[in-house]
């Protein structure tokens, strides 16, 4: 690791990355741990353990997730205008890992109180929701802060920091399916899935401390200021005004009463009789809508900034595809994991929980490999604009999917499926 950066204008020259990104990289890298851990176990816990269908788990799952995406608004929110960065950071941290220990202890007294084991779950679920809106939102901010403006070296600084959420995600599906998810032969030992929760629990905790101590020494700007401090709205760095974004009271109101319509209208059409998807489902729905219009319609923002948002919001439109198809690891793909795929992989017997951890290994594999090759396209004036590659990914998506429907359909005539088609899926 380099020394911090002194003062200086000139940034364009410089090498090596300050000591507080590898300060952002370790916590990020413990906190997803703890999610992708947690998640790697969730849906096999509520089936296993707290006596849930697989399809009532998987629509918890959905719920639980879409919630996790929905409160960073939140929590960016709350950090931009009272509490900072660093501050949501730690209190999102210790927020998550109590959730795990709520989980931990759903655990501990399903098969004794089932109904007090599922009130805990959802007591835990909510917490971790929370404590996920005050925390992913704020770390990724400060990346860029660390640097000058036009510093060459912040690709490589997020490309770093990205490697660190894929170590933590790596870390996370590894060990904790292997403390959790354990068959004594073909029989699940249910009673194991706490010590995976207490093990995503402990590293949420071990990060969040890590950064409490390390922060004030390192995590700063060029100059030697602290970054994600509380806000001052009064001056900035330069000793300028600084404007705040313009939200005006009856532009709130009314994407408050659009939501409220939103919310009750999509209620009215589910015709699910599960109460996550009919009332849960609704609000996640019009919340994403209303916020969209909020933030599209603020008053502050120039034609160009308003443009690129639409740009922005068309993106998301077909990156969602992606997203409902990705995060099918933790539901329905684990149940293929655990139901129908023989998991024996070169002569080791591996946790159904863990399988979707090849997501995982793949990119860190390629990586470099990717990255030297858009540097070369880039020199030949090839390399593809991002919503190309865009399209590429969805491409084999629907082709990694297209693979294990075929095999899946075989599965009457071979029994269940190898371990290894599920690995290309994942490819």
């Amino acid at each position: 690791m380099e020394e911090i950066l002194q003062p200086e204008h000139h940034t364009g020259t410089k090498k090596g990355h300050p000591k507080g990104l590898y300060v952002l990289f370790t916590t990020e890298m413990w906190e997803r741990f703890n999610f992708y851990g947690m998640r790697a176990l969730l849906t096999l816990f509520l089936v296993n353990a707290l006596a849930f269908s697989d399809k009532d788990s998987s629509i918890i799952y959905g719920g639980f997730l879409g919630l996790c995406y929905l409160t960073p608004m939140l929590g960016g929110f709350v950090a931009d205008r009272f509490l900072g960065n660093r501050n949501c950071i730690m209190l999102g941290g210790l927020v998550m890992g109590i959730g795990q220990l709520l989980l931990f202890m759903s655990g501990s007294t399903y098969d004794t109180n089932l109904e007090l084991a599922k009130t805990m779950m959802w007591i835990a679920l909510g917490t971790i929701i929370i404590g996920n809106g005050f925390f992913k939102p704020n770390i990724s901010s400060m990346v860029g802060q660390l640097y000058h403006k036009g510093d060459n070296r912040l690709d490589s600084a997020f490309t770093i920091f990205y490697m660190g959420i894929n170590v933590g995600a790596f870390l996370g599906m590894s060990i904790c399916p292997f403390l959790g998810d354990v068959k004594v032969g073909d029989v699940r030992v249910v009673e194991a899935f706490r010590w995976g929760f207490l093990a995503a629990g402990l590293a949420m905790f071990f990060g969040t401390l890590l950064f409490f101590m390390l922060k004030n020494k390192y995590v700063v700007d060029p100059s030697g200021n602290p970054v994600g401090a509380k806000p001052d709205f009064s001056k900035n760095a330069a000793g300028e005004e600084v404007e705040k974004a313009n939200f005006t009271k009856p532009a709130m109101l009314a994407c408050g009463i659009l939501m409220v319509v939103l919310y009750f209208s999509f209620h009215y059409l589910s015709i699910d009789p599960n109460p996550i998807k009919s009332w849960v489902y609704p609000f996640i729905y019009a919340a994403a809508i209303s916020l969209a219009v909020l933030i599209l319609t603020d008053k502050s923002i120039t034609k160009v900034e308003r443009d690129r948002i639409i740009v922005m919001y068309i993106i998301a439109f077909f990156v969602i595809f992606f997203w409902s198809a990705f995060e099918q690891a933790g539901s329905s793909l684990t149940f293929v994991a655990d139901k129908q795929t023989d998991l024996n992989f070169l002569g080791f017997q591996l946790p159904p929980s863990f399988v979707q951890n090849a997501n995982s290994i793949f990119i860190v594999v390629f990586a470099l490999p990717f990255s030297w090759l858009w540097l070369k396209l880039q020199a030949r004036n090839l390399e593809p604009i991002s919503p190309v590659k865009q399209a590429i990914g969805l491409f084999l998506l629907a082709v990694g999917y297209y693979i294990i429907a075929v095999q899946i359909a075989k599965i009457g005539d071979t029994g269940k499926l190898a371990v290894h088609w599920l690995f290309i899926m994942y490819l």
